[in-house]
Parts: structure tokens; sequence; C-alpha cells
């Protein structure tokens, strides 16, 4: 436990939920860290956490969280769509602010807070908690060390029997995981182009199931399937290279990262009706299990955020990278909205004619 007088950031979290008591514990460990007080729209659970954690005050008014003037850090851990007026609040109020996936509910909030941050001369950061892994930061060293050749694709898989949401649908539920990945993999390029198709079962009101395709420069394609009915838990991106392939297995205890020493070349010269002739050529290498890093992923990132806090550097899930992930989640939703429409449209045709 962190003891006053060795801290010197004051941390109040707001949403003491699943992540809530994570972000305590590690926020508690760091030793330039504690936590001041905890907020939650239920006070007995911010109670309890806060007994358990050794937090000093706790109740269920989040607004007691920003105006603590021991608070420096605010960590928004809320449902998503409380988010941009809570992290509006802490940011007026001079506090750096830490907030959950996804960043906001529309790109134009998260322009509005990041604009806000850098006025004021203040972190904002996104908690995308895997670009801090040692599974991912193997995969962006093996992608950027030139080992891979050309970049092809990316493909993720984020499905199980999981917890319906009413609040949101299963794309700005799960997706923001994988696209933060992608988006940090890729160096937060812009994409071209997003496609998405979704579909509602078991009598919910938001889609949950979808199939999302992002589009980037240079022809690499992206593909996230996200899904709450699925039978099994599957977490799994590959990564895929003209020269090397990556896969990326999340529910794996131990060889969470497989390297394979393939790929597939196409000789420039061939003419179409000759590629399958003579021009493709195969390779079939060793496959690699690198070591990785076993340290938490919180605790790496919350090590990061002071770094950036301190030395007012640039944390690696800043705002802007959240923005890119809202983006492509609007995209999404906007084709998830023109999909009803048409749905609905058919099917009062279709009533019509009968």
């Amino acid at each position: 436990m962190t003891s006053n007088h060795q801290a010197d950031i004051g941390v109040g979290i707001i949403g003491c939920g699943y992540w809530g008591p994570n972000l305590i514990r590690n926020f508690n460990r760091h030793p330039r860290c504690r936590v001041e007080r905890v907020a939650d729209m239920r006070r007995e659970r911010a109670e309890a956490v806060a007994r358990e954690f050794h937090v000093p005050a706790a109740n269920d008014d989040p607004g007691s969280v920003i105006d603590d003037p021991r608070v420096r850090l605010v960590v928004i851990a809320t449902p998503a769509a409380s988010h941009y007026q809570l992290a509006k609040r802490a940011l007026l109020a001079g506090k750096h602010v830490l907030v959950m996936k996804p960043f906001t509910t529309s790109a134009e909030h998260a322009e509005e807070l990041i604009a806000l941050a850098e006025r004021n001369g203040l972190v904002c950061a996104v908690d995308h908690t895997f670009v801090y892994t040692g599974a991912v930061q193997k995969m962006y060293d093996t992608l950027h060390d030139g080992s891979m050749g050309d970049l092809f694709y990316i493909d993720s898989v984020r499905i199980n029997l999981g917890l319906f949401q009413s609040d949101v649908n299963v794309i700005w539920d799960l997706a923001p995981h994988d696209l933060s990945i992608i988006d940090y993999l890729l160096d937060g390029q812009d994409p071209v182009s997003v496609h998405c198709l979704g579909a509602t079962h078991a009598g919910g009101s938001q889609e949950n199931i979808a199939y999302l395709t992002v589009t980037y420069p240079g022809n690499v394609l992206a593909h996230v399937h996200v899904n709450w009915l699925a039978p099994a838990k599957v977490r799994r991106t590959i990564v895929g290279g003209s020269q090397r392939m990556i896969v990326y297995d999340d529910v794996e205890p131990s060889e969470k990262v497989r390297i394979y020493d393939r790929g597939v070349s196409i000789a420039k010269e061939a003419s179409p009706g000759e590629i399958y002739q003579q021009f493709v050529s195969y390779r079939q290498g060793d496959m690699l299990v690198p070591q990785l890093s076993g340290r938490e992923a919180l605790a790496v990132e919350v090590e990061h955020l002071v770094d950036c806090i301190h030395n007012g550097k640039t944390p690696r899930s800043d705002g802007r990278a959240g923005l890119r992930v809202v983006r492509i989640l609007e995209a999404a939703q906007h084709q998830l909205n023109s999909l009803r429409e048409l749905q609905h449209a058919g099917l009062t045709t279709l009533r019509g004619a009968a």
C-alpha cells in the first residue's frame, strides 16, 4: 500500500464495477499514486470497494471525485454514454483523465475532449489495455522490424456466449479492443473504407453479432468478427505478411503468440494467365514461440500514464487513438442503421403486398 507522503498523483475513480477494482489495485500499487476517492451509482458497491482497498472516501456522487482537491487524475469507468460529460467536467476542472473504451459515443465529442485537454495542457488517455500487453508489443515489434515483408491483412475474432448489453450493441462493446490493436499495429493510419454487417437475435434490441471490414492504405484488409452468441470463447488475431505470419491467441495460457516463417510471393513479371502455373512460390519455414513479458497490462499502462503526466509525453493510447476507433465505430453504426431501415422497408413492402 502506498502511503500519503509518497504519492504525488491523487487518483479518483468513477465507476466501481467489473474493471474498477483492477484500476484501484494497480494505481495504489504504483509508488507515485494513491487512490483518494471512488464513486459509483450504487453507493454500497463504492463503499465496499473502498473498504477492500483502503480508499479514504467513497459515495455515489461522481462530482465529488472531480471536485476533490487531492485528485489530479480522474479515471472514468462508467457506461459509454456518460464518458463525454464526465470527462469534459474533469478537464474543465483541470484534471488529467483516463477514460475506458470506447472513448466517447461520437467523434464530435471525442474531438471536443481532445481540444479541451490540449488547450489546458492536460493528459487525455483512453484505456486501450491490449496495446500494453507483451503479446501485442511483440506483434508490433515483429511487424515493424521488416521481417514480415509486405503486410496483407489482420483478421480478428472476439466471440463468446456473452452478457447482452442494453445500452450498446456488440460492435461498441467488443470491437474497440480489436480496433485499438489494429490502430496501434498500423501506427494510427486512417482507413480508406469501412463496411459492416450485423444482426439481432434472441429478442434483443441491439446487434449481437457483427462482421466489420476496414480497408487501410496499401490494400491492407482488417476484418473483425464480434459475437455474443458463440458457444466458446475465442480471442484470436492473425496478422498475415508476405514473409511471416503471426497468430495471437489471448485465450492460450502460455503460448499466446506464434510467429510462422511462411509466406507467398508472385513474380511481378508474370502475366495473369501464367500466375498459377509457375510464378507463385510458397515458403514453409519454422514456427517460433517468442518469450513475452508476463507483466499485467494494466500495470504497464498505469506506469506509462504516470510518466506521461510527469514528463509531458503523449500516451500510447491518447485521445486521438480513441478518436480513430470511435470514427470507425460510427461508420459501422451508420451502416447498421441503414441496414435496419432497409430491412424494415422490405418487411413493410411485403406486408403491404400480402
